[in-house]
């Protein structure tokens, strides 16, 4: 859910959940309280590991695969230093133009786009399930973490989730088959 009028480029953490398209449990199991990541499990991991090579402002922090969704918690930090001013050739001192800090929607359409595309290359060398439509739901969730005690509490939740499994609301043994 979406704060109308927040701006999700500030500087700040989020805690996220992306939950793949039906639920579809593609990226491994959870066995005696412990998530255990196939190929596809160990992709999502590492493209959400590679993302700060992608976006240097932002910093990531708790993370865990689960059968059919991801969570982690992202900083995004401001940019540092002043634009540059140059001059055109009316001598007319003009700003540069800088990278403007991502948003929390860049990093996460970022993420979804690079995972669809190798679990898709994936699909076809017939490595993983293939999967109808879209790998990811289309939205996603998010906490806007604002103290120092929520963001110890996502972060438990993150570490301790495998262990809440039976009892997630992602979890769609809960309405059906885990596919």
């Amino acid at each position: 859910m979406r704060l109308k009028a927040y701006d999700y480029s500030k500087a700040g953490a989020y805690f996220l959940t992306i939950v793949t398209q039906d639920r579809l449990c593609l990226f491994g199991d959870v066995i005696e309280d412990e998530m255990h990541v196939n190929g596809a499990g160990a992709m999502v991991s590492e493209v959400w590991r590679q993302l700060p090579s992608r976006f240097p402002t932002m910093e990531l922090d708790a993370f865990v695969v689960m059968p059919n969704h991801v969570h982690g918690i992202v900083a995004l930090n401001q940019p540092v230093g002043v634009p540059l001013v140059g001059t055109q050739g009316d001598g007319i001192a003009k700003r540069a133009t800088t990278r403007v800090a991502p948003t929390l929607g860049d990093v996460v359409g970022a993420y979804k786009s690079i995972t669809t595309l190798r679990y898709t290359q994936g699909v076809k060398v017939g490595l993983w399930q293939a999967f109808r439509g879209r790998l990811w739901q289309r939205n996603y969730y998010e906490h806007v973490i604002r103290n120092e005690s929520e963001l110890n509490k996502a972060r438990e939740y993150i570490v301790g989730n495998p262990a809440l499994w039976a009892r997630d609301r992602e979890n769609p043994a809960v309405f059906g088959d885990c596919t």
